[in-house]
C-alpha cells in the first residue's frame, strides 16, 4: 500500500537521456531461467469498493484487461472496532465482513485469484493508539487471522501487514516485534485453518524512510527472529523515479531495494529463507500530468511498466507482480500511478497492461523483444507493427506460448516505434533504441 507521503524526489533529466539509459541498461537485466508461472495483478481497494455502479462490472473489467490476481486489504481495526467475545469466531457480532465480502466474493465469482493482506490494529488491541501501532499481545492478531481464514477459507495467499519497516505503517518499527506480534501468530493461525495456504511476511517498502528500517536490515532481522513465512513480500518502487528505471539507477552500495535492485532481494531471500518465494505486492510509476514533481510521461510509464514485467518474469523466485493502481487518486500528493486518470481516461499503460512489450537487448541491427498476450481477448497471437509516419505497418505475427509469453528477434532500426495489436486491442507504443 503506497505511503501517503511522497517518494524521494529527483531532478528531472531530459527524456531522451532517460530512455537511452533505460534501454541501454537492459544488458544488466536478469538472464536466469524464467519462472513462467509468474502472475501479474493489480491492487486498488478504493476504486473497487467506492466507485459508482455494480462491483461485478469493475471486476469483470479487470478480468478483461488481463488481471490474474488482486491484492485486497482486510483492515482489522475496521472489521473489529470493538473487542469480540470469541475473536477466533468469524460470526462473532463484533466482526463486520460486509464490505470485504462484497469485493472478495465478486473476485472469486469471476475467477480472479486473491492475495489478502491483514493490516491495522483496533484501539482495544493496542492500548487505545492509532491503527499503525502493533497489538500489545500476539494472541489478539493471531485470533483475527484465524477468523479471517475461516471467513475466507478459499483464499490461498495471505500477506501480513504493509510496509512495516516504515514508521507510518508500524510502531514500534521493529522487526522482532513484527515477527512475534504479527507475522508468526498469523502464520500459525492461517495454516491451522487452511493447510494449503501460502503466507507472506515482510511486505517491506524499498527504504526505511525517516525513523524506519532498511529492507535489507529488516529481512535479516526477521531471519534472526525466526520468522515463519512461505513467501517474502516486497514493494520495489523506484526511489528516484525521474532517474531510476526498472533495470538501472538503483543504488548498488545502499541497503534500499527497488526493482532495479531485485537481484539483491533474490540473494537475501535465498540466503535467509531458502524455501521462500518472492511476491512483489505493489509497484508503479506516477505520471506527469498530474504529478509534476515525481511523475514521468504517460508513455514512459507504460515503457517502465512492461520492462518491470520482464524483470520479474526473468527472476525465477518471483511469483507475483502487482500494479498499484487502476485509477489515479483524487489527491495529487498521493499516488498518480493508475492505468487511467482520475476521470477514467485510459493512459498508454492500460494498453501496455493488456499487451506488454519490452525491448530486452540488441545485437547489431537485430533487436530482441519480449511480451505477453495477457488480455483474454488477445487469444494466442498478435501483430507486431511499426510506425511509419502517421500509419502503422505489420512487421510480424507473434504467438504466445505458456501464459501468452513470447520472444521475438528481428531487424529493427534504432528509433523505430513498435506496438502489439490483436483484434480491437492496441498495446502501448515502444521506442526501440
Amino acid at each position: 500500500m503506497a505511503s501517503p507521503c511522497r517518494r524521494l524526489p529527483g531532478i528531472a533529466p531530459a527524456l531522451a537521456a532517460a530512455v537511452l539509459c533505460l534501454l541501454g541498461a537492459f544488458t544488466a537485466a536478469p538472464r536466469a531461467h524464467a519462472a513462467t508461472g509468474i502472475r501479474y495483478g493489480l491492487t486498488d481497494d478504493a476504486w473497487l469498493q467506492d466507485s459508482p455502479g455494480p462491483i461485478d462490472a469493475r471486476v469483470a473489467h479487470l478480468k478483461a484487461i488481463g488481471v490474474r490476481v488482486v491484492r485486497y486489504t482486510l483492515h482489522w481495526n475496521e472489521i473489529a472496532p470493538t473487542k469480540p467475545v470469541d475473536a477466533t469466531d468469524p460470526s462473532d457480532p463484533a466482526y463486520d465482513w460486509t464490505d470485504a465480502s462484497t469485493v472478495l466474493d465478486s473476485l472469486r465469482t469471476h475467477g480472479i485469484d486473491v492475495v489478502v493482506q491483514l493490516l491495522g490494529a483496533p484501539r482495544w488491541a493496542n492500548g487505545g493508539k492509532a491503527a499503525n501501532y502493533a497489538p500489545t499481545s500476539s494472541s489478539t492478531f493471531g485470533a483475527f487471522a484465524a477468523a479471517a481464514a475461516q471467513q475466507y477459507s478459499w483464499v490461498r495467499k495471505w500477506v501480513i501487514w504493509n510496509e512495516p519497516n516504515q514508521v507510518i505503517w508500524l510502531r514500534p518499527t521493529n522487526p522482532r516485534a513484527y515477527v512475534t506480534r504479527l507475522l508468526n501468530p498469523a502464520y500459525t493461525a492461517i495454516h491451522r485453518e487452511i493447510p494449503a495456504a501460502k503466507v507472506a511476511g515482510g511486505g517491506t517498502a524499498p527504504r526505511g524512510a525517516s525513523g524506519g528500517v532498511s529492507p535489507v536490515a529488516w529481512l535479516e532481522a526477521m531471519h534472526a527472529a525466526h520468522a515463519k513465512l512461505d513467501a517474502y513480500a516486497h514493494n520495489p518502487y523506484p526511489l528516484d523515479p525521474k532517474h531510476e528505471t526498472p533495470v538501472s539507477g538503483g543504488c548498488g552500495h545502499c541497503t534500499t531495494i527497488s526493482m532495479a535492485d531485485l537481484r539483491r532481494l533474490e540473494a537475501l531471500v535465498a540466503k535467509d529463507f531458502p524455501k521462500a518465494r518472492i511476491w512483489l505486492t505493489e509497484y508503479g510509476y506516477q505520471t506527469n500530468p498530474p504529478d509534476r514533481l515525481l511523475g514521468v510521461s504517460p508513455a514512459l510509464q507504460a515503457t517502465y511498466q512492461a520492462e518491470a514485467d520482464y524483470v520479474a518474469y526473468a527472476a525465477p523466485r518471483v511469483d507475483l507482480l502487482i500494479h498499484f493502481l487502476y485509477q489515479d487518486e483524487p489527491n495529487v500528493t498521493r499516488f498518480q500511478s493508475g492505468l487511467t486518470t482520475l476521470g477514467g481516461k485510459a493512459k498508454p499503460a492500460l494498453g501496455g497492461f493488456e499487451l506488454p512489450l519490452a525491448e530486452t537487448g540488441r545485437g547489431g541491427a537485430t533487436a530482441s523483444l519480449w511480451g505477453q498476450l495477457r488480455a483474454p481477448a488477445a487469444g494466442h497471437s498478435a501483430t507486431l507493427e511499426r510506425k511509419v509516419g502517421s500509419t502503422w505497418r505489420r512487421i510480424a505475427t507473434v504467438h504466445g506460448g505458456s501464459a501468452g509469453f513470447f520472444r521475438w528477434h528481428g531487424a529493427l532500426a534504432r528509433g523505430t516505434v513498435v506496438r502489439l495489436v490483436s483484434g480491437s486491442l492496441s498495446g502501448a507504443a515502444l521506442l526501440v533504441t
